[in-house]
C-alpha cells in the first residue's frame, strides 16, 4: 500500500492519461489492469500503485444495480461512472462500452460522450445486443460488416487522437477460435488500437492471440473459460494488458459475506475485527485530510 496521502489535485489533463495508455500498451510487458465498478474501488487501484483501471460494465451492472451483467446499463450509468473514476482517480481508465448501445450511430454518440467524460480508452465488441458476460453461454455476434462500422464509427468520433479505441471480439464461443482470430485481423485492419480477443479456451490459442499484429488485453475470469498462465508467461508472449476486470468486486463480495455472516451470527465484529480496515484509512482513501485542508483554507480557519 502507497504511504502518500491521496490527491484530489491531478494535475495530468485528458490527452496526458490517453498517451499513458497508449504508452503503457506500447511496452507489451503484460500489465495488471485490475477492473474497478465505483470510484472507491479505482482508488484503491491507484493507492496499491497500478499503473491503469478498467471500468468493468459488469462490475458497475453488479455494484450498482444488484443484477447481472446482461446489457442492463444505460449510457448514463456508465457516463456518469466514467466521470466519478475520472474526477477522483489520476490513473488511465479504460471504459467498457459493451456493443455500444446500438447501431454505430449510438457508437459515435457514446463515444464522444465518454470521452469527454475523461475516459482514456474505449472498449467496443461485437456481441448482439443485449449482450452477455463473456463468459456465459448462449451468446451471439453480429455481421462483420456491422461490427467494424461501429469500429470506424468510434474511431471517428473521438476529438483527441491519443484517445485509445480497443476492439473486442466474442466470436471464439460462436464461430470458433479460427473465425474469431479473422474478425481480430479484420480489427485491426479497421484501425483499433487495442485488440481484445474475450474467452480463448487453451494455452495454445493464448499464444497465437498475442501474435496478433496490435496491442493485446487478455481477460482472465477465475472461474471462467480461459486457462490462466503465470504472468512471466503473459509478458514473454508480449500482450499489453492483463485483465483482471471483477477481482476485485469479487473479494468486495466474499469479505461483505463472512464479515456480515459474523455479525448476524455472534451479534458483534469481535471475531472479524481484523477485517476491517480502519476508520482513518477509510478516511485517507478518500481524500478526507486533503479536503479537510482545503476547507480550513476557504473558511479561513
Amino acid at each position: 500500500m502507497a504511504d502518500k496521502p491521496y490527491s484530489l489535485q491531478h494535475s495530468e489533463n485528458p490527452t496526458a492519461r490517453r498517451q499513458a495508455l497508449r504508452d503503457i500498451a506500447a511496452r507489451r510487458d503484460a500489465v495488471l489492469m485490475p477492473g474497478a465498478g465505483n470510484a472507491l474501488t479505482a482508488r484503491i487501484i491507484e493507492d496499491l500503485g497500478f499503473e491503469a483501471v478498467y471500468l468493468t460494465g459488469a462490475g458497475l451492472t453488479n455494484m450498482t444495480l444488484g443484477l447481472p451483467d446482461l446489457a442492463l446499463l444505460t449510457p448514463a450509468d456508465l457516463a456518469d461512472a466514467t466521470a466519478r473514476i475520472s474526477d477522483t482517480c489520476s490513473l488511465p481508465l479504460l471504459v467498457d462500452m459493451d456493443t455500444g448501445f446500438g447501431n454505430a450511430l449510438n457508437a459515435y454518440h457514446n463515444t464522444r460522450r465518454l470521452e469527454r467524460a475523461g475516459a482514456a480508452g474505449l472498449q467496443i465488441e461485437d456481441q448482439v445486443f443485449p449482450k452477455k458476460c463473456g463468459h456465459f453461454g448462449g451468446k451471439a455476434v453480429v455481421p462483420v460488416a456491422e461490427i467494424l462500422g461501429k469500429l470506424k464509427a468510434c474511431l471517428d468520433a473521438r476529438q483527441d487522437e491519443t484517445m485509445m479505441i480497443c476492439a473486442r471480439t466474442d466470436a471464439r464461443a460462436v464461430e470458433g477460435f479460427d473465425a474469431a482470430m479473422e474478425r481480430a485481423q479484420m480489427m485491426i485492419e479497421t484501425g483499433a488500437d487495442l485488440i481484445f480477443f474475450e474467452a480463448p479456451e487453451s494455452l495454445e490459442e493464448i499464444q497465437a492471440i498475442a501474435k496478433l499484429p496490435a496491442p493485446g488485453v487478455l481477460n482472465l475470469v477465475v472461474g471462467g473459460r480461459t486457462p490462466m498462465p503465470a504472468h512471466a508467461e503473459l509478458k514473454a508472449a508480449g500482450f499489453s494488458f492483463v485483465l483482471y476486470a471483477n477481482a476485485a468486486l469479487q473479494a468486495s463480495v466474499h469479505a461483505m459475506q463472512e464479515v456480515l455472516g459474523s455479525l448476524h451470527a455472534t451479534g458483534s465484529l469481535d471475531a472479524v475485527a481484523d477485517k476491517l480496515a480502519s476508520f482513518s484509512e477509510r478516511q485517507r482513501l478518500v481524500g478526507k485530510p486533503e479536503l479537510d485542508s482545503l476547507a480550513a483554507r476557504y473558511e479561513g480557519s
